[in-house]
């Protein structure tokens, strides 16, 4: 479920130069388009986050893959850029169900000793959908007949696929469970602490991913000198699997050090994105999908497993979509931030401008958890 999320944010990222082509759309259209799937999710974050705590983990996500399956088809019948907007709002709706129920039932399914492993398998899982999406989008618009169409075609196969493996998992039992009624998300008095470090950590990796996904293609297309889709579906894709990577290699991290170090090297892969910028040097554009991919990986699945420890299950699925709320605010933000710079100016200043920005929240989210880790471990000296 949580790869299908990502596969279907990350499959239009390498067609929007085609789209901008075709329909002589700017960079600021581009940008908001992708911008409408973060803002689709908050929506629905805002109003149904705590849902799968009621109608179930499994139900919410049927909900979820049901619109995401929906909005491919928008995608395979667009005639023009509106058609991409309801797409788009389409998906972020769809994963505002799936993502919090999805990341929540691994917590609770997890079978093994390693406390971890749920947020290291979120991080796996939406880096696998990630990068498939970037690959396959772009060999299929390159190569394959239908280019805009074929990518959204698969997109529809596979939503079905899922749903129906969602369907086929075990039923839990409802227990005394309230009638669901829109409310507010709220986060228990005992870990606002926490939830703030995870969220702010989180919103670092979704940021630094929408500088990624929402002006990455561009950067590519104009240091390769190639509309070659699959070669920038590539480069894309690097980051991808460096985030999975990181994610396997370094699942058992703790969680505040991951954190740490996700805040430091997203700091050093913003320095060279504007290296990058700076220079046209498609070693530093690789270099900074290596490093930016990792800290991506730690800042992201740092931030889930310090919230996964310390929300209630009866929570659960509330609190860490009050995590996704947050951090996909930032990611709109920031990708409409971008387009409108780099549109009324340049592509370069876009990055000079909204880098730096980026940067203040990863130092903000490094000073946070070492404070956190700190008085944690205050605490329990207290403790014993």
């Amino acid at each position: 479920m949580l790869a299908l999320c990502l596969w279907a944010s990350g499959a239009p990222s390498v067609l929007y130069p085609s789209y901008a082509a075709e329909w002589h759309l700017s960079a600021a259209v581009i940008t908001t388009v992708f911008a409408t799937y973060p803002v689709a999710l908050l929506v629905v974050l805002l109003v149904f986050g705590s849902i799968s705590d009621t109608i179930g983990r499994r139900n919410a996500m049927l909900i979820g893959v049901g619109l995401i399956l929906i909005s491919a088809f928008a995608f395979v019948l667009a005639p023009d850029v509106l058609w991409l907007y309801v797409g788009r709002a389409l998906q972020g709706a769809g994963a505002g169900f799936a993502i919090g129920a999805a990341s929540a039932s691994l917590v609770e399914n997890n079978t093994s000793s390693n406390t971890r492993l749920p947020s290291s398998l979120t991080t796996v899982s939406t880096a696998l959908g990630l990068t498939l999406a970037l690959v396959l989008s772009g060999a299929l618009a390159q190569y394959a007949p239908l280019p805009q169409e074929l990518s959204y075609i698969l997109l529809i196969a596979l939503s079905a696929a899922v749903f129906v493996a969602v369907y086929l998992t075990p039923r839990r039992p409802a227990g005394a469970r309230k009638p669901w009624r829109p409310q507010a998300i709220h986060v228990p008095v005992g870990v606002r602490r926490v939830f703030v470090v995870s969220a702010l950590s989180v919103s670092l990796a979704y940021s630094v991913g929408a500088l990624f996904l929402s002006l990455g293609a561009s950067i590519a297309r104009d240091l390769t000198g190639t509309t070659n889709l699959l070669a920038v579906g590539g480069l894309l894709a690097v980051s991808a699997v460096m985030i999975g990577l990181t994610a396997l290699v370094l699942q058992r991290i703790h969680s505040h050090v991951a954190v740490i170090l996700g805040a430091v090297l997203s700091l050093a892969g913003l320095a060279l994105l504007e290296l990058t910028a700076g220079s046209g040097s498609l070693v530093l554009f690789l270099l900074w999908c290596i490093v930016g991919g990792a800290g991506y990986s730690l800042a992201f699945m740092g931030g889930l497993a310090l919230v996964n420890k310390t929300s209630e299950p009866r929570h659960r699925g509330a609190t860490l979509s009050g995590v996704y709320l947050v951090s996909y605010l930032f990611q709109a933000l920031t990708a409409v931030g971008a387009g409108l710079i780099a549109t009324s100016l340049t592509l370069t200043v876009s990055v000079d401008v909204v880098s730096p920005i980026v940067g203040v929240l990863a130092l903000v989210v490094g000073v946070l958890a070492v404070v956190d880790w700190r008085l944690r471990m205050l605490a329990a000296g207290l403790t014993a």
